[in-house]
C-alpha cells in the first residue's frame, strides 16, 4: 500500500510538471548573470538622446548588449580584439626548417572578425582563416612574467566554428631570451609553457607542457602532464570547469628530478650465479615423424583464382596492382599436403614446468640477479620547478586542416580574482547572450508541432497518461483489510505490521555511493605555486 501511495505521488508530480510546460519562458536570474547589462532594443538618436521603441511583445527575447571586457586589476596581457585590428600583434615572416619549400612559409591568414552565428553582435576575435597552412602570430606582454611566489594564470577562448579535423589550438608562452624575434617566430622558438587542445583523427588531447632547465647541464627538457586527457570521441567542454590538476613534481613525465641511484651499467652477473629457473619448452618437434609420401613441397596450399577477372574500373595508380582472390589449390586435393612440411609438435618429455625451490634451504640459491646500485652521476634535486624561465610574449604557432578557428579574450595575470572578473565580462557575457537567444520550451514544442502535426497526439498522451494511471492505481483495486477487520476465526491471520515493515525495508536504497560520487565530482583544491589546474 505504501508503494502504491508513493507511485501515486510520483504520477501526480509528473502530471503537474507537464502542465507547467505551458508557463512562459523560464526566468533568467542566475546569480552569475546578475551584473550583466540586459535591456530591451534601444535606438540612439543623432544627438545622443535615447528614444525607446514601442514596447515589444511579451514573448520577445531580451537583448544582451555587448561591452568589451576591460582588465580590473594587475595583469601582464589582455586582448579582446574589439579594436578590430592586429596592431599589437606580429605576423611571423619565417620559414620552417627541414620541410618542402612550398609549404615551409608561415603564410596562413589571420583576420579580426565576429564569430559566425554570433549571439553577441559587436564581439570580435582573432580568426585562423586558412586550411593546410602554417600560421604563426604573437604579441608582447606589458612586462615579462617572472616566476616567484605568485601564481601564473593564463586563460583564453577558442571556438572551432567549422569543427576540427586535424590541428591544434594551443598557445605558447615564449621565453624571454636575447634572441627572441617575433618576426622569426617558428616551431623551434624557445617557449616556457604550451597549453591547449589538440586533435588529429580520433586523438583528442589537452596539452600542458613546460620546459625545465637542468641545473647541472643547463639544457632544457620538455615535461608533459602525466594525465594527458585523451577525450576519445567525446566533445571537450572547458567552460570554467576544472578538468585536470596535479603537481609539477609528481605528475609530469619525464619526472623533473632524476632518481638518486641507478643500476651500475658495468656490473655483470657472475658465471656461477644460480637462479634455478626452468627454461625447457612445453612442446617440441616430433623427431620420429616422417614426411608422408606424395607431399607436394613445391605446391602452395592456395593459389590465385584462374577464373577471376580484373574489374574494368580498376585503377592501378589509385588501387595498386590487381591480384586475383585466393582459392584452394586443386593439385592439393589428392595429395596428403602442400607447401613446406614441418614435423608435428608433441609434449616435451623433459618439460617439468617452472622450477620451484625445495622445501629445504638451497645452499647455492642466490635469488634473481640484479646489477648493484650506484649513485646517479646526473642526480639533482629541484624542489621548486614552478620557478621556470620568465616569458615575455604569447604566441599561436599552428597548422590545421580546419579553417575559421576563433580565438578571443587572452588574459595573463597572477591574481585569480582579476582573472575571474575578466572571464565574467567576456566569456560570461557570451554565455548569457546564448541563453537569452534560446527559445522557451513551450515555443520549441509549438514550433515542432507546426512542422510535425502528429506531435500534438504525443503531447495530449503525455498529459492524459499520468491522469489515467493515477485513476487506475489510486481509485481501483480491492482494499486489503487490516488485522482488526478480519472475522473471528481459528485460522492464522497475516501480520500486517510485519509485512509493512518488510515492504519499507525493500524499498529503501543505499545512498552512500551516490553521495561519495557527488563529493568526488564537486571537490577541487588549489595548493600552491608547484600545482597546476586546467579548465
Amino acid at each position: 500500500m505504501l508503494l502504491k501511495a508513493r507511485l501515486c505521488v510520483l504520477l501526480l508530480a509528473l502530471s503537474w510538471s507537464v502542465a507547467l510546460l505551458s508557463e512562459p519562458a523560464r526566468a533568467q536570474d542566475d546569480a552569475e548573470d546578475a551584473e550583466l547589462d540586459v535591456e530591451d532594443d534601444v535606438t540612439v538618436g543623432d544627438e545622443g538622446d535615447v528614444e525607446e521603441e514601442p514596447a515589444p511583445r511579451a514573448s520577445a527575447v531580451p537583448k544582451v548588449t555587448y561591452k568589451a571586457p576591460e582588465p580590473k586589476g594587475e595583469h601582464y596581457f589582455a586582448e579582446s580584439f574589439d579594436r578590430g585590428t592586429l596592431d599589437s600583434w606580429v605576423l611571423s615572416k619565417a620559414k620552417k626548417d627541414d620541410i618542402d619549400e612550398e609549404i615551409a612559409k608561415y603564410d596562413g591568414k589571420w583576420e579580426v572578425e565576429e564569430m559566425k552565428d554570433s549571439k553577441l553582435p559587436g564581439d570580435k576575435g582573432l580568426v585562423l582563416k586558412s586550411r593546410a597552412k602554417h600560421h604563426a602570430i604573437s604579441g608582447l606582454l606589458l612586462r615579462p612574467f617572472v616566476f616567484n611566489t605568485k601564481p601564473l594564470i593564463v586563460q583564453y577562448e577558442v571556438n572551432f566554428q567549422t569543427g576540427i579535423d586535424c590541428g591544434g589550438a594551443y598557445v605558447k608562452l615564449l621565453s624571454q631570451t636575447p634572441e627572441l624575434d617575433l618576426d622569426q617566430f617558428v616551431d623551434k622558438t624557445p617557449y616556457t609553457i604550451m597549453f591547449g587542445p589538440d586533435k588529429c583523427g580520433e586523438d583528442y588531447k589537452l596539452h600542458f607542457i613546460f620546459r625545465h632547465k637542468n641545473p647541472k647541464t643547463g639544457e632544457f627538457e620538455e615535461k608533459h602532464v602525466l594525465k594527458m586527457l585523451d577525450f576519445g570521441r567525446k566533445t571537450l567542454y572547458l567552460q570554467n570547469t576544472v578538468v585536470n590538476s596535479g603537481n609539477l613534481l609528481n605528475d609530469m613525465t619525464p619526472a623533473v628530478n632524476p632518481p638518486a641511484e641507478i643500476e651500475d651499467p658495468n656490473d655483470q652477473k657472475p658465471e656461477d650465479w644460480d637462479e634455478r629457473d626452468e627454461d625447457a619448452p612445453a612442446k617440441v618437434q616430433d623427431e620420429e615423424a616422417v614426411k608422408p609420401d606424395g607431399w607436394l613441397d613445391d605446391e602452395p596450399e592456395y593459389i590465385g583464382d584462374p577464373d577471376a577477372l580484373k574489374p574494368e574500373d580498376w585503377d592501378e595508380d589509385m588501387d595498386g596492382e590487381w591480384e586475383a582472390p585466393q582459392v584452394s589449390n586443386p593439385a592439393c586435393e589428392s595429395a596428403p599436403g602442400c607447401g613446406k612440411w614441418e614435423r608435428p609438435m608433441i609434449d616435451n618429455p623433459n618439460y617439468k614446468g617452472k622450477w620451484k625451490p625445495p622445501m629445504i634451504d638451497n645452499p647455492n640459491y642466490q635469488g634473481v640477479w640484479k646489477p648493484r646500485k650506484i649513485s646517479n652521476p646526473d642526480f639533482f634535486e629541484d624542489l621548486h620547478p614552478f620557478r621556470m624561465s620568465s616569458f615575455s610574449a604569447v604566441g599561436l604557432e599552428l597548422w590545421s586542416m580546419s579553417s575559421d578557428i576563433f580565438f578571443d579574450n587572452f588574459f595573463i595575470t597572477d591574481d585569480r580574482n582579476v582573472a575571474e572578473r575578466w572571464a565574467e565580462d567576456g566569456w560570461g557575457l557570451k554565455k548569457a547572450a546564448e541563453g537569452a537567444a534560446e527559445p522557451g520550451l513551450m515555443s520549441q514544442m509549438v514550433s515542432a508541432a507546426e512542422e510535425r502535426p502528429w506531435l500534438w497526439v504525443i503531447y495530449v498522451l503525455t498529459v492524459a497518461l499520468p491522469l489515467i494511471l493515477i485513476f487506475v492505481f489510486c481509485c481501483t483495486g480491492k482494499k486489503k483489510p487490516a488485522a482488526a477487520e478480519y472475522k473471528k476465526t481459528d485460522e492464522p491471520q497475516p501480520d500486517v505490521k510485519a509485512e509493512t515493515e518488510e515492504e519499507e525495508a525493500k524499498e529503501e536504497e543505499p545512498q552512500g555511493m551516490k553521495t561519495e560520487l557527488l563529493l568526488a565530482i564537486l571537490a577541487s583544491t588549489w595548493h600552491g605555486p608547484n600545482n597546476f589546474f586546467g579548465g
